[in-house]
């Protein structure tokens, strides 16, 4: 059994504090994961306008977002200039790449890919990700391999593009299992590895679950699964706050029997063309506010693979 590790970093804070936290706790463990950054400028303060969004509050209430996220980041956007990410950290990701993680794109500008990629048209969508592959193209001095969308936001057209610029795979989706994803009846061929596990912030907060005890929660429910699964976190909070957190289920997973690592083990472990073709749309996941790209079940048609755009 191979559980899969994720890491979304989000914001300049995360990358120069949570990125080096969560590679120490990996190096203990002797762990690789999968990093994907955010590339461009941080403006973490626009989020304020999430507001109005059914949920927003109650997340926000639940996940003390201050507390992880920090006073100043809170302001990038809005009262404070956003910092560019790609040139004031590529130390800090280019050394999650010496230490033998993978490395992929999360984004360019985070809160403006997840509040209007939903609505974007094609020639919007291609200027964020292709801005998000140059910058880390310049980074890294190679191109990206793998994608994982801001916010699990995506719209037909950045799914198009995750095949024609090259992507090995993605995981930009919520599911069960990975897949070939068709979206309204458009085959894509780039391969889907979704997040199959909830995020610690999705479930502090509910029922009984805090911060001291989420790492049980989410253990007793993986204790019960005996196939593969991806887990997304968050440089700011696993990488963080809740760093104590994620190395109890990691000493937890391990005990459990699975085997930790990036998510491309997995790819590498399969034959993409050979997965099952999936239905793939907006949904909604428990735990977090409003809509992101969702598996579905499977399409039982005919599709064409050398056809797909």
């Amino acid at each position: 059994m191979h559980l899969a590790l994720k890491i979304d970093v989000d914001t300049l804070r995360g990358t120069r504090e949570g990125v080096p936290t969560l590679i120490e706790i990996l190096r203990r463990h002797d762990i690789k994961a999968t990093f994907l950054f955010s590339l461009g400028p941080d403006h973490t303060g626009r989020a304020i306008k999430r507001v109005f969004r059914s949920g927003f509050l109650g997340k926000v209430r639940r996940t003390s977002v201050l507390k992880h996220y920090g006073l100043r980041t809170l302001l990038y956007g809005t009262l404070l200039p956003g910092p560019d990410i790609g040139r004031r950290a590529a130390d800090v990701m280019q050394g999650v790449r010496d230490a033998g993680h993978e490395t992929g794109v999360h984004c360019w500008d985070h809160i403006r890919w997840q509040d209007g990629v939903a609505h974007a048209d094609a020639p919007w969508t291609y200027d964020e990700m292709h801005r998000a592959c140059e910058r880390y193209t310049e980074v890294f001095r190679e191109p990206p391999r793998t994608h994982g969308a801001a916010g699990w936001q995506m719209n037909v057209h950045a799914l198009r593009l995750t095949q024609r610029l090259g992507f090995d795979y993605c995981s930009d989706a919520r599911g069960t299992h990975p897949y070939l994803p068709i979206f309204k009846a458009e085959p894509i061929r780039c391969p889907q590895l979704p997040t199959t596990l909830p995020t610690l912030d999705e479930m502090i907060g509910l029922g009984d679950v805090t911060e001291d005890n989420v790492a049980a929660h989410l253990l007793e429910r993986t204790a019960a699964l005996s196939s593969n699964q991806v887990f997304t976190l968050h440089a700011e909070l696993e990488g963080m706050r809740l760093s104590p957190a994620f190395e109890q289920l990691v000493l937890g997973w391990k005990a459990q029997g699975w085997t930790l690592g990036p998510v491309r083990a997995q790819y590498e472990a399969m034959e993409p063309m050979a997965l099952p073709r999936c239905n793939t749309g907006p949904g909604t996941v428990p735990g977090r506010s409003g809509t992101m790209l969702v598996q579905g079940e499977e399409f039982l048609g005919d599709v064409d693979l050398a056809q797909a755009a």
